[in-house]
């Protein structure tokens, strides 16, 4: 009895620090959906903002799971469209305020606060950042890719 309490404990332990370490990251909201992931992009659909540039609301009918990452779609074919070729519809620098990225931080970054650049998803803490970014759209991407790979691994509070 007590051995399997051990294993259910272990279990549950490892079933916990999954989530957290996508959301180390990830952008995602803190707690699970009902797919057991935090939700990323803040429930909007990423295809429908990458193919027709619109934040449209995603909905728990139409989830996928990528890297331990919820997301939600508005329609099954989205959601098809983003289990064929996840890397075409997510977010930069996991789903973080990319300004903050090419600072060497992790911020949030709001959907409300997005741009498609050269196909490619970035999204922004707010509308100020966003506007900075607007300034020097190619420099800001390309200091943001190389802190990503240094920072990606980072809790975001350790930065």
């Amino acid at each position: 009895m007590k051995s399997k309490m051990l294993a259910l404990l272990a279990l549950t332990a490892a079933a916990i620090a999954t989530p957290a370490f996508a959301a180390d990251e990830n952008n995602a909201a803190p707690g699970l959906t009902a797919a057991g992931a935090p939700l990323g992009l803040h429930g909007v659909d990423p295809v429908a903002f990458v193919e027709i540039g619109n934040r449209v609301e995603g909905t728990a009918e139409f989830t996928a799971v990528h890297d331990g990452v919820a997301y939600y779609f508005a329609t099954r074919k989205n959601m098809n469209a983003f289990k064929r070729a996840p890397e075409k519809f997510l977010p930069a620098n996991g789903g973080f305020c990319t300004f903050g990225v090419s600072v060497g931080k992790k911020f949030d970054g709001d959907p409300q606060y997005a741009d498609i650049h050269n196909g490619k998803l970035y999204v922004f803490l707010n509308e100020d950042v966003f506007r900075n970014y607007q300034k020097n759209k190619d420099g800001v991407i390309a200091k943001a890719e190389k802190n990503w790979a240094k920072i990606q691994h980072a809790a975001a509070g350790d930065l």
